[in-house]
């Protein structure tokens, strides 16, 4: 299970840098959650604030992809998606 906790911090870091692209100031709240609970996770390796910040940081990039299709990846989606459905199994 680590390693897929690091897989979602990883993708949690690239959903970071695309929110952190020009033209996203709508989501700094989920940007500076984003930061810390990926700081938190580095440091206690506890992935609970990466599994509730990434599901707020999805249903960002959804809205922004929604609107501007070519600003989010069609992988970021799926790679974020697919590491958070792993959590809801377990």
């Amino acid at each position: 299970m680590n390693d897929q906790n690091e897989k979602l911090r990883d993708v949690c870091l690239e959903a970071l840098t695309c929110l952190n692209k020009p033209g996203n100031k709508a989501y700094d709240e989920v940007k500076a959650k984003l930061e810390y609970v990926i700081a938190s996770y580095n440091n206690d390796k506890n992935p609970v604030g990466l599994y509730e910040i990434g599901n707020m940081a999805l249903s960002s990039l959804k809205e922004i992809s929604a609107n501007k299709p070519r600003k989010v990846k069609k992988v970021l989606l799926k790679n974020l998606e697919d590491c958070l459905k792993v959590e809801t199994l377990a």
